[in-house]
């Protein structure tokens, strides 16, 4: 009870630091696939400038240790393409999904539901996907170049991590008003993802997607399915750690009483117009190949590109490079005037 209620806090702050820089909100999201608001990118980088530092620093002292997840080559890349296409048209992530639920966003549910159907197809196929996910290079990061917490390694971890930093500042924010939110949130949730690395916290990092396939697999009684096996408990840690960030923002918006249902975003309106029928169709598409394409790669914006990125990991380096590949290809041909 204990362990949960520390998760559920962990979400909520999670939860909390996405709503208050409104980096969950589909006109945010789906203009980044257009680069048309890059506030998402200059936030994730701030995150993992910041967090490779600090991440470096606990593990060097042995309070937390390294969770990189394998570079599976074809899996990376071809999930990293998926993943992207799905959040451009979606205009959620896996973890923001539940902040813009909570807040009223009908699209959200629909993409939930695309994403636990999705992550149900997965579990039901993933035995036959192994050849796809056979080419294994290893759990490889930049710590395995010095295979020790040597000065040289904090020295070029701290240059990176600056540079990374600075790269974020520097990138271009196309909109008129430039929220200075982005980067608060990004500095916190660097700090909140170190101290869930921690060993005395959950010893594990944040992640999203893998809850999706869990809830669908426990809803379907595939019990007995491979693949709920080998995801039972980050599944049940994340659907915990999710339900913190839902009633985080939920509660949020109800106090700032700005809580709305709502269907069709004023991004989309410009683009495709009201019809609701269309928007839903696209939000449980965007969903199913958004979660697809997160279990094909093994972890999603936040359990890869994030989490990965801040303990400077090759697969989730990599991941991120097909994501912005994906993102930026189909919300060209999306979205195009």
């Amino acid at each position: 009870m204990e362990h949960t209620l520390i998760i559920v806090i962990f979400g909520a702050l999670f939860g909390w630091i996405i709503a208050y820089a409104g980096l969950n909100k589909y006109n945010v999201i789906s203009a980044q696939a257009t680069f048309e608001n890059n506030t998402v990118i200059k936030a994730i980088l701030l995150s993992i400038g910041v967090g490779t530092i600090l991440l470096s620093i606990v593990m060097g002292l042995g309070w937390a240790s390294f969770h990189i997840k394998p570079f599976v080559v074809w899996g990376i890349v071809l999930g990293g393409i998926l993943f992207g296409g799905g959040m451009a048209v979606l205009g959620y992530c896996p973890g923001t999904l539940p902040v813009s639920a909570g807040q009223g966003a009908l699209d959200a549910w629909i993409g939930i539901t695309g994403g636990i159907f999705g992550g149900w197809i997965y579990t039901l196929i993933y035995p036959n996907l192994q050849n796809i996910l056979q080419t294994n290079w290893g759990k490889i990061s930049f710590y395995s170049l010095f295979g020790s917490f040597s000065a040289g390694y904090y020295i070029s971890v701290f240059i990176i991590g600056i540079l990374i930093s600075y790269l974020a500042y520097k990138i271009p924010n196309k909109q008129a008003q430039q929220d200075k939110k982005w980067w608060i949130a990004g500095i916190l949730l660097a700090i909140l993802n170190t101290i869930v690395f921690l060993k005395f916290t959950t010893n594990r990092p944040i992640g999203a997607s893998t809850s999706y396939p869990y809830v669908g697999a426990k809803l379907s009684g595939l019990t007995d399915a491979i693949y709920l096996n080998k995801i039972k408990t980050p599944g049940h840690w994340e659907l915990i750690f999710l339900s913190g960030a839902f009633l985080v923002a939920l509660i949020w918006a109800l106090v700032k009483k700005d809580f709305k249902w709502q269907l069709i975003y004023s991004a989309w309106e410009t683009k495709f117009g009201l019809s609701k029928t269309r928007r839903i169709i696209w939000a449980f598409v965007g969903g199913f190949v958004l979660i697809f394409g997160a279990r094909l790669a093994g972890g999603c914006t936040s359990g890869h590109i994030l989490s990965g990125g801040m303990q400077l990991a090759i697969s989730s380096l990599t991941f991120a490079v097909f994501v912005f590949v994906g993102l930026y290809t189909t919300g060209k041909l999306f979205y195009k005037k």
